[in-house]
Parts: C-alpha cells; sequence; structure tokens
C-alpha cells in the first residue's frame, strides 16, 4: 500500500518562501507531482519530477518561482515555493506515479496515489 502525507503547509504573505515535504511509503520507484486546487477552481497541475530527479518539470504559472526536488533515502519530496503570491494559495497534493517512474509527470491526470493535501494561503 503506498501512502502520502503532505506537511509544512501555513498562512504566507506575499513575497514569501515555504517548502512542503511529502513523504512516501510502500513504494521506492516512482515518479511524484505536486498539484493544487484552489478554492472553486479545478485541480491544476504544478510540478513533477521522475524518479531520480534528474527530470522535472513545471507548469508555467510556477516556472522560475518553484522548485521540485526529492531525497529518496528519505522517500520524501519536496516542494520548494518562492516569491509566493495570493493566486497561489490552494490545497497543495503530492502524488506517485509508479507505471512510469523514469518519466517527470507533466500533468496529474495519470497519477496512482495520492496525498490529503496541505493548505497553503498566501495573503497580506
Amino acid at each position: 500500500q503506498v501512502q502520502l502525507v503532505e506537511s509544512g503547509g501555513g498562512l504566507m504573505q506575499p513575497g514569501d518562501s515555504l517548502r512542503l515535504s511529502c513523504v512516501v511509503s510502500g513504494r521506492t520507484l516512482y515518479a511524484a507531482a505536486w498539484s493544487r486546487q484552489a478554492p472553486g477552481k479545478e485541480r491544476e497541475f504544478v510540478a513533477g519530477i521522475n524518479w531520480n530527479g534528474g527530470r522535472t518539470s513545471y507548469a508555467d504559472s510556477v516556472k522560475g518561482r518553484f522548485t521540485i526536488s526529492r531525497d529518496n533515502a528519505k522517500n520524501t519530496v519536496y516542494l520548494q515555493m518562492n516569491s509566493l503570491k495570493p493566486e497561489d494559495t490552494a490545497v497543495y497534493y503530492c502524488a506517485a506515479d509508479i507505471n512510469a517512474p523514469r518519466s517527470a509527470p507533466m500533468s496529474s491526470d495519470d497519477m496512482d496515489y495520492w496525498g490529503k493535501g496541505t493548505l497553503v494561503t498566501v495573503s497580506s
């Protein structure tokens, strides 16, 4: 059974930085992605990373501000978020793709397992 647990969300001010973490258990070979869902909006892909961190992908809305990374020794995937904006407010979800671990996900459509999310609020 694969489980994902996100942490690190909180209330931030515009321009702040925040790092989200996602601990993955039950699987060691997987690609991962972060997605988010703002109130009243559809889920949006944010960033993806392949099994060894050698390939990453980003949504245009976060490119240059967010960085996805992973530490396989700790079974953890991270999302470093810099220069936060109010429009980054959302529940952030971590997801794992066990069927195509060598590719960096470019959408959240084919992810196999999901965490329950962590809320990030950006407000002045």
